[in-house]
């Protein structure tokens, strides 16, 4: 509002008219106050959207049940929860009934927990959901006090960090505009010096300011990140802030997860052991009778409608037995739910003819710990265990009981189990798994697992996929010991991390950024939340994701296919090279401009303004597109893929490689300086000068278009790149000039004048002289 006060302020000093100032004032006064009054609607009517969608809870108070906004429970509030509803606020089961907790977006873990007021662990988190069942609850935290607040509070405390290109950008451009600013100085100092005319000498003066300061390098890498983006949601991968497009091309590490990353996140039942037979067995050989029994009692022990994947499984098998399927004559008339550490679970299934199955299945040492075993038996359940889980299987043990009479024991572990065997399953590796993390290792990118599995199974899976230094595992309890130097040591040496937690994870982001390691993260739960905001690039899925990992990642794969990011940080590497080309253009091209506006002045040639702003915005003009559009559209190298990511301390104006450019943009200013004291000696017309001088700046212009395509292969090998963009541009550029030239209203704005066609032959030959030598260079390289 301020801004356009001044601006109607302006236009009253420069017309002098105090009509047109009143008029502008009052109309930015009205449209300023539509404004607010849109605004204020606005906010009104989200405000009632917002009240509308509220999430809303059953509450009891006063000894009834009502249903109020969640955002309205307060402490020590009792809350009714049912199946499929989310959990409001943390609290304490007061009673229940075979009620269950999906906790996956806290824990990590897809299975469901069974919770009631008489087990060890009977809290329940806000953001969780009920998966079965119902309870009472009273709460005992709510907002940022909640376990799901607390982990909100700790991604909002880390700040976000600039990418190393969007700082070396940032301090270039404010020096060269502290350079420009200086010049400009100097230039209207000698200006004035010379004609005594302040506002003359000003507006030469921004003519060289104009050329100096290169501000198409900020739009140049807004272009690149924008379209990088646009690029990356075609294969499937949103991209929430477009700066990262290039943090990707120079990621030194992935933290990746196992389950349903480098897993299909779907189980099998893979292997059984029956304790009788003390005999392994696989599902393609020849069922036992104990075999028979072992599986018959798994499903037994699985919920009658099964939810779990394990738990489908094992009804799955059970049906391809050749046996009678008595799941319709039996119904459940008891159950304990999955308690105790390690946990199991029990059902109780009984028929019409009061026939009763006991069965029981969960942690191996769980049901060891209450059946009658001798200790050649539990070794030999050990062994088992031992040799399923160096398979990478996930193991359950399987028991049955006898119990008559309907005064059944508190707690499941009263009951004198049988011990019947083993059932394991497996999560088999994606089928591509091997060929995405061979990409990243010849990326020249380190690979390293965060699960919250344990050590055994994913070392396993580790193994199975070809994933180097599997040996090298740490724990979260370890790892939250060590002391900061030590951990700095462990992360860079250590490739598989287990049961991992939220604090251990953002840990060791932190621990590898301290290292200089530009550092990617993916995940899907909440526990992830903050290691995804730390690290310089955060990966969600999107189909399995939480929100609150999809509002902390940068990236989300909307497949959660991650062979995807193969392909995401080729996009970022191809980005950070034309990005490169483009810069390095940018200032082949402006010093030439300087020079020619700054020499003639400072040397008091004939014609010291040979250039005025209006030439500069021209050039700029030809120049955005070129530097944003066509070595943007640039294909992708070959090798690139093959190259080792560059390091974070990495500087991207490195003197080494920009030497080129800058002798470059000298070799044109020769060139132009040439055609200046050509046309000195010919006795041209300052217009004439300008025009000739101009014109050989637009075709060494195009001409190192086409060369800065490659420092390596020549530019006949170049123009033969499928970049359509090019001869568009380019004629684009030709079309104009003409039209500048020969077009009496456009010549005489610009102060042209006509050329002969030897003059107009020797800008041509000149411009493009001035710009080919460069393929001597580009020859002694391929040599």
């Amino acid at each position: 509002m301020f801004i356009l006060l001044i601006a109607a302020a302006t236009i009253y000093f420069i017309t002098g008219d105090y009509g047109d100032g009143i008029f502008m004032t009052a109309a930015i006064v009205l449209v300023s106050a539509i404004s607010l009054y849109q605004e204020s609607r606005s906010h009104n009517a989200i405000e009632s959207l917002r009240k509308l969608s509220q999430p809303k809870s059953k509450v009891i108070r006063g000894g009834n049940l009502i249903e109020i906004p969640s955002e309205e429970i307060v402490l020590g509030d009792c809350v009714q929860i049912e199946e499929g509803a989310f959990i409001p606020a943390d609290g304490i089961i007061l009673q229940s009934n075979d009620f269950s907790v999906n906790e996956s977006i806290l824990t990590g873990e897809s299975l469901a927990v069974f919770k009631n007021e008489t087990s060890e662990n009977k809290q329940v988190f806000q953001g969780t959901i009920t998966a079965s069942g119902l309870a009472i609850c009273k709460v005992i935290a709510i907002g940022n006090q909640t376990q799901l607040g607390k982990i909100g509070a700790s991604i909002a405390s880390i700040e976000e960090e600039k990418t190393p290109l969007q700082i070396q950008i940032t301090n270039f451009v404010k020096k060269m505009s502290v350079i420009g600013l200086i010049i400009f100085a100097i230039v209207w100092g000698i200006n004035y010096y010379h004609s005594q005319q302040f506002l003359a000498s000003l507006l030469k003066a921004l003519t060289i300011a104009m050329s100096v300061i290169p501000e198409e390098i900020p739009v140049a890498f807004t272009s690149f990140m924008a379209l990088g983006a646009w690029r990356l949601l075609k294969m499937g991968i949103i991209v929430k802030q477009t700066k990262t497009v290039e943090t990707l091309g120079s990621a030194t590490v992935i933290c990746t997860d196992k389950t349903g990353t480098l897993t299909e996140n779907k189980m099998s039942l893979a292997q059984w052991y029956t304790l009788a037979d003390d005999a392994i067995q696989n599902p393609n050989e020849k069922l036992t009778t104990n075999a028979q029994e072992l599986l018959t009692l798994s499903m037994w022990a699985s919920e009658p409608i099964p939810f779990d994947a394990m738990e489908i499984a094992l009804h799955e098998a059970y049906t391809k037995l050749k046996t009678k399927d008595e799941r319709p004559d039996y119904k459940l008339v008891h159950e304990y739910p999955l308690s105790g550490k390690p946990p199991m679970m029990t059902h109780i299934f009984e028929n019409k003819k009061g026939n009763r199955i006991i069965a029981a299945k969960g942690a191996p040492e769980a049901l060891i710990a209450c059946s009658k075993l001798s200790k050649k038996e539990t070794q030999q359940i050990l062994d088992a265990v031992d040799n399923m889980s160096n398979q990478g299987y996930r193991v359950l043990g399987v028991g049955v009981a006898d119990f008559t009479g309907k005064d059944y024991p508190k707690t499941q572990q009263e009951f004198k189990f049988q011990f019947k065997g083993l059932v394991a399953f497996y999560d088999p590796p994606k089928a591509n798994i091997k060929a995405v993390l061979e990409t990243f290792y010849k990326a020249g990118i380190e690979v390293k697992i965060v699960t919250g599995d344990n050590a055994a199974t994913t070392a396993t899976i580790a193994k199975q996929v070809d994933f180097k230094n599997n040996a090298a595992v740490l724990n979260g309890d370890a790892l939250m010991t060590m002391d900061k130097a030590t951990l700095k040591e462990k992360v860079l040496e250590t490739s598989i991390f287990t049961r991992m937690f939220p604090e251990a994870k953002l840990k060791i982001i932190e621990a590898l950024k301290d290292s200089h390691q530009i550092v990617a993260m993916t995940g899907d739960g909440v526990n992830d939340g903050p290691a995804l905001k730390s690290a310089h690039i955060g990966i969600a899925m999107g189909k399995k994701g939480t929100e609150i990992a999809k509002e902390a990642a940068n990236l989300i794969l909307v497949d959660d296919d991650f062979s995807k990011m193969t392909d995401a940080i080729a996009m970022g590497r191809k980005i950070y090279v034309n990005l490169k080309k483009a810069i390095q253009y940018i200032i082949s091209i402006h010093i030439p401009i300087i020079l020619i506006v700054f020499l003639p002045l400072a040397l008091g040639w004939m014609y010291p303004n040979i250039f005025s702003p209006v030439h500069i915005i021209f050039l700029e003009i030809i120049m955005g597109p070129t530097c944003s559009i066509i070595y943007e559209n640039e294909p992708m190298e070959s090798n690139l893929m093959l190259q080792k990511p560059r390091p974070l301390t990495t500087t991207f104006f490195n003197w080494k490689e920009i030497t080129i450019s800058i002798i470059q943009g000298l070799v044109i200013t020769l060139g132009l300086l040439f055609v200046y004291q050509y046309c000195i000696a010919e006795n041209c017309t300052e217009a004439q000068t300008r025009t000739i001088v101009f014109l050989t700046l637009i075709v060494a212009n195009i001409v190192l278009t086409l060369e800065n395509r490659s420092f390596y292969y020549s530019i006949i090998t170049t123009i033969r790149y499928k970049n359509n963009l090019v001869p568009l541009i380019i004629g684009i550029t030709v079309l104009i000039t003409s039209l500048l030239l020969f077009v009496p209203v456009f010549s005489k704005f610009f102060a042209f004048d006509a050329i002969s066609g030897a003059q107009l032959g020797v800008s041509i030959l000149v411009g493009s002289v001035a710009v080919l030598w460069i393929e001597i260079y580009k020859l002694v390289r391929r040599r």
